[in-house]
């Protein structure tokens, strides 16, 4: 799970424009098995926090950690730009095989996650109280939420760099690094609140602290596995370049259509929920239910989205048309048979999966009632994720904040017309339009971005 340096023709990076068809596979293989991997982590982490703080003598620990845990998710959720404008921008530099890009490409955003989180941790003390205003939770639940984030926000440098280091790693094609990080991280992270909470007694600072401390531990993990990749890849640091004003700009603007991007894939969300709410809290809880399915889908789909990110990504690097429709296409069939896949275990095991969330009859009811829209989910929101991979590698950026922008009105139309009509069902279809709309609108601008791909490389292709 280590990089090896390039001394060895065996072990040595390819950035080769081409491949055939069983290399293609094996290199998709290669990027996207690590990433659902370590995406398994992340749900099992918020498992053991709910599971430790469940069990503490009032309910309201568990109301804090919930909280605290939404507040960063928030927070953190919207910085998520470090990690894919990154990998974009490292792939393409990798690609064209530009040694003192890469290094550049790393400190760049490395730089700006330090000091965003820097900022962060300067401004706790209003971002927590408007959040806890906007939240209102109870009094009780509001003291243990903020002792919470007044631990915990010390680690924002830590996870803002560690964005960056992920997403550059992924952009080198390092993803055994990723799923290591990604493991430590999480791993770390349950072991300490076990021994925190559950051995010490520590209750909510110590799931508070437990995080913190395995947030700076992958952080240094993650600077060490970066100076093994710079020195295999003979990467150099130039700061006069790391200061280019027109790269910087590039780094800017691609950032800032990210943020966009993302914040109105929030806001599609938030207004599904507050839409659901409004058929009684059976109906929010199932729908809260069959969401834990669609967010499954995504921690799978992402293996392979982030799979054609970096393999289109450093073809764009390379000019090679030839090699970026190769990744697009094999990227797309494997993805496109893990979202059949997950068809066919929703339809196998769907209410039985839904038992494993909730006992509750009125809550399964809805959720069940609910089922045949998250069948059709994988089939729909797979192309969506894999434009979103596709365009990121390539960081044309703005035309997946143009099409977001236009998939959200599609929603919020869809909902107006068809929630009064046909009540949940018309949500949840309105929540699908949205997701063939994010299809739609960027697979409009997909045959540009192809034959963009123009040059002296692509001839050699």
């Amino acid at each position: 799970m280590t990089d090896r340096p390039t001394s060895s023709p065996s072990t040595a990076p390819d950035r080769r424009p081409g491949a055939v068809a069983g290399d293609w596979n094996r290199r998709v293989l290669r990027i996207a098995g690590p990433i659902i991997l370590s995406n398994l982590s992340v749900p099992l982490l918020g498992a053991v926090d709910t599971a430790v703080m469940g069990h503490q003598p009032e309910a309201a620990y568990l109301g804090g950690v919930a909280i605290g845990a939404l507040f960063f998710s928030f927070i953190y959720w919207g910085f998520g730009f470090l990690r894919m404008g990154t990998t974009g921008f490292a792939a393409q530099a990798y690609g064209a095989g530009e040694e003192k890009e890469l290094g550049a490409t790393l400190l760049r955003p490395l730089l700006l996650g330090a000091g965003l989180g820097g900022l962060i941790v300067v401004l706790q003390a209003p971002l927590a109280g408007l959040a806890l205003h906007l939240l209102d939770p109870g009094a009780e639940v509001a003291r243990l939420a903020r002792s919470y984030i007044d631990i915990r926000i010390w680690g924002a440098p830590a996870t803002l760099m560690l964005y960056a280091i992920l997403g550059w790693q992924l952009g080198i094609q390092r993803a055994a690094s990723v799923l290591l990080l990604q493991l430590v991280l999480n791993g770390t992270n349950m072991a300490l609140t076990l021994l925190l909470v559950v051995g010490l007694d520590w209750r909510i600072e110590g799931a508070a602290t437990g995080t913190l401390v395995a947030e700076y531990l992958a952080l240094g993990l993650g600077l060490w596995l970066v100076r093994r990749s710079l020195a295999a890849l003979a990467a150099t640091i130039d700061w006069l370049r790391v200061r280019d004003r027109a790269r910087l700009l590039a780094l800017v603007r691609v950032n800032a259509d990210i943020f966009i991007r993302t914040a109105c894939l929030q806001l599609v969300f938030g207004l599904f929920a507050r839409s659901g709410a409004q058929f009684g809290d059976a109906t929010l809880a199932g729908n809260a239910v069959l969401l834990q399915f669609q967010a499954f889908l995504a921690y799978g789909l992402d293996g392979f989205a982030h799979a054609v990110e970096v393999l289109a990504g450093s073809a764009v690097g390379a000019k090679s048309r030839k090699a970026f429709r190769s990744a697009v296409i094999v990227c797309s069939v494997w993805a496109l048979v893990l979202a059949a896949l997950f068809t066919l275990v929703y339809a196998l095991a769907g209410p039985w999966l839904i038992a494993l969330f909730t006992d509750i009859s009125e809550v399964r009811a809805v959720a069940e009632a609910m089922l045949p829209w998250i069948l059709a989910s994988p089939l729909i929101s797979v192309w969506s994720y894999q434009l979103d991979g596709i365009f990121i590698g390539a960081t044309r950026t703005a035309a997946m904040r143009n099409a977001m922008i236009v998939s959200l009105l599609f929603f919020i139309v869809a909902e107006r017309l068809l929630t009064p009509a046909f009540g949940n069902d018309g949500l949840w279809t309105a929540l699908l339009i949205f997701m063939a709309m994010r299809a739609v609108t960027l697979g409009a601008y997909y045959p540009g971005l192809e034959r963009s791909l123009t040059g002296r490389k692509a001839q050699a292709a």
